[in-house]
């Protein structure tokens, strides 16, 4: 008789020292053996995050580039202060598979000094129904990683051309033994805009090359609003653009560069 399977912890990573161990929870849409880009995103906010700065600061923003397809796989975690100011720090993060390189990232971080601002001068207020009122994903159209995550519908879903916006809420330890920070709950959502494609996601991939998240605030609470929307090119190339919020309003934007090809 066999030995039974062990299921997969209930986390994204385990993060030992300068290894990040991979569980199967981090595999995306298009293959399981390749991560979704949230899982690295949310990896490299949590490591930008524990670097130490000299006075309170944010993340106020993500530029991630994947420079190959981040295997479910351990990742070496490479860090470094690339500038230190007393307003700023930008924080260079890299993740190795095997030796190879598979992300490189900067982080900004802000000071964090609370201002006082003139009275008309005002975030956005959300223009879509709370996550209270919109519908649950299927569940059964989840793959891995999206299976770690309550999502939640204004318009559309996250597999139908040119969805539209949706909410989202982690349930799912990104680190084990850590919290979720409300910088990684941003990113996780921003990953997420290529799924407002016009084009059918059994026929056609396009996936992101990078994603860039900027924040004017945190969000607050545990839900995240994703409004975007994508355009394709006419020679294999894309972008995808939306807008974040949260009960409050909108806090910040994201980007993604595509890669569009037939399957």
């Amino acid at each position: 008789m066999s030995d039974p399977v062990a299921a997969p912890a209930d986390y994204v990573f385990r993060v030992d020292g300068d290894t990040a161990i991979t569980t199967p929870h981090a595999a995306g849409p298009w293959d399981a053996t390749m991560q979704h880009g949230g899982a690295p995103a949310a990896l490299v906010t949590w490591v930008a995050e524990r670097m130490p700065v000299p006075v309170p600061m944010r993340v106020a923003r993500l530029t991630l580039n994947l420079m190959r397809p981040v295997p479910v796989a351990p990742l070496a975690i490479e860090r470094e202060v690339l500038r230190q100011g007393r307003k700023i720090q930008l924080c260079g993060v890299r993740l190795l598979a095997g030796g190879k390189e598979v992300v490189r990232a900067e982080v900004l971080k802000v000071r964090t000094e609370r201002q006082t601002l003139p009275d008309d001068v005002a975030e956005p207020a959300i223009d879509v129904p709370l996550p209270e009122a919109c519908a649950a994903l299927d569940p059964k159209v989840m793959h891995p990683f999206t299976a770690g995550i309550e999502v939640r519908s204004a318009r559309g879903t996250l597999i139908q051309p040119r969805g539209g916006p949706v909410w989202f809420r982690i349930v799912r330890p990104m680190i084990a033994g850590e919290s979720v920070s409300q910088a990684m709950r941003a990113v996780v959502a921003a990953d997420y805009c290529n799924t407002t494609a016009p084009l059918d996601f059994g026929d056609w991939l396009f996936m992101n090359a990078d994603l860039t998240v900027s924040m004017a605030r945190e969000p607050v609470g545990d839900w995240v609003l994703l409004n975007a929307k994508t355009w394709i090119g006419p020679d294999g190339a894309g972008i995808a653009v939306g807008r974040l919020g949260d009960g409050r309003g909108y806090f910040g934007r994201a980007a993604q560069t595509l890669v569009v090809e037939r399957r």
